[in-house]
């Protein structure tokens, strides 16, 4: 409880100061150490108060059980998430591009680098370990079709030729987006939530007796979750802001800038995914890859299509021929990887080194 109010007088305290000082900061950042400076500060505070918001929702989690408590922290990276794209996005300069790197990224780095290290590493500590098929199926008969309406199709339609969507087409894409994702909460929360849980644990827990926990706990939780988040909304802007300046100055890809915010989001849900699989706790490993994954396709996607749709800001979601190219090979990959019900270490290698492939074209497109 210490560390949580540690971090909460850090993340505060920064947010008052640059209140006060951070307009006139920002208003000329010429000095590039005085800017990496001040993006680097940033950068700790928002990543520090995003391990927060996991360590809560994972209090709550503990609360309330699989497959609730990992929905809980999924929903809560995502709100942060919609949270640094939109802030990017409605910066003075245009980032129509934005939204789909950092989506885009976050499914490289989830199911390619992370799913990697998960069955890597947990197939050298426990050789074989199992997770539960059909809850990795459902969750791969949402992203596959969701990834492909979001970062393929729009480069196919008629109606435009950037890769952007019309108001009609964003309109109507989000609302099946949001229906189809609302369709498979049911399902994971309601009659087949059997699915999301360990092999041979499904008639533990339905018969398991349920813990208790008072009413102000859960809210005294819910409370430090708010305050948590609270600041990384309140500094989005002007991290988006030092983003795209130290960007421009250390001459990097403009892609760097959605790779920034997926790291941002998914460090500290990609290290508890780490621990479960060294924990043998194969099935939270994947509950949290792949939750992750289709909730950045299932409500990232709208989400940003809709400030695109409000503010009149132009959305660009069609990968490049490369960008297709690996997102095609991921979902392969993936749909292969869990087709059984045990994974070895070497699934793992693949999928880290179609990883390595990402990275490299980054840089080297």
């Amino acid at each position: 409880m210490l560390a949580s109010w540690i971090r909460l007088a850090f993340a505060w305290t920064t947010v008052a100061v640059f209140f006060i000082f951070g307009g006139d900061w920002l208003a000329d950042l010429s000095s590039t150490p005085k800017s990496l400076a001040l993006f680097a500060w940033l950068f700790v505070i928002i990543l520090w108060c995003v391990f927060g918001v996991v360590k809560e929702a994972d209090h709550l989690a503990e609360m309330l059980g699989e497959p609730l408590g990992t929905l809980v922290l999924t929903l809560s990276v995502v709100i942060i998430e919609v949270v640094l794209i939109g802030a990017v996005m409605l910066d003075a300069k245009e980032s129509p591009t934005v939204g789909r790197d950092t989506m885009f990224a976050v499914l490289m780095i989830i199911l390619n680098g992370v799913v990697g290290l998960v069955l890597l590493l947990g197939g050298l500590k426990h050789v074989e370990q199992s997770y539960n098929l059909q809850g990795a199926s459902a969750y791969l008969a949402l992203i596959l079709p969701l990834s492909f309406i979001a970062l393929i199709l729009p480069n196919f339609t008629q109606s435009t030729a950037d890769g952007s969507l019309t108001r009609t087409q964003a309109f109507f894409f989000s609302l099946f987006t949001v229906t189809l994702y609302g369709i498979f909460l049911v399902i994971q929360t309601g009659r087949h939530r059997g699915f999301f849980i360990e092999p041979g644990q499904e008639e533990v827990a339905a018969h398991a007796a349920p813990v208790t926990h008072s009413r102000g706990e859960v809210m005294r939780h819910v409370a430090l979750l708010v305050v948590t988040i609270l600041p990384i909304v309140l500094l989005s802007k002007q991290l988006a802001k030092l983003v795209d300046h130290s960007i421009a100055v250390l001459g990097a890809p403009p892609v760097l800038g959605g790779v920034l915010i997926a790291i941002i989001i998914f460090t500290p849900e990609g290290l508890s995914a780490l621990r479960a699989a060294l924990d043998n706790q194969l099935q939270r490993a994947t509950n949290l890859c792949l939750g992750a994954a289709a909730s950045t396709i299932g409500l990232t996607v709208p989400a940003v299509l809709g400030i695109g749709l409000l503010t009149g800001k132009p959305v660009v979601l069609g990968l490049d021929q490369a960008g297709m190219a690996l997102l095609a090979l991921t979902l392969l990959l993936s749909t292969i990887t869990f087709s059984g019900t045990r994974t070895t270490l070497l699934e793992g290698a693949v999928h880290l080194v179609v990883f390595m492939v990402y990275i490299v074209l980054i840089f080297s497109p």
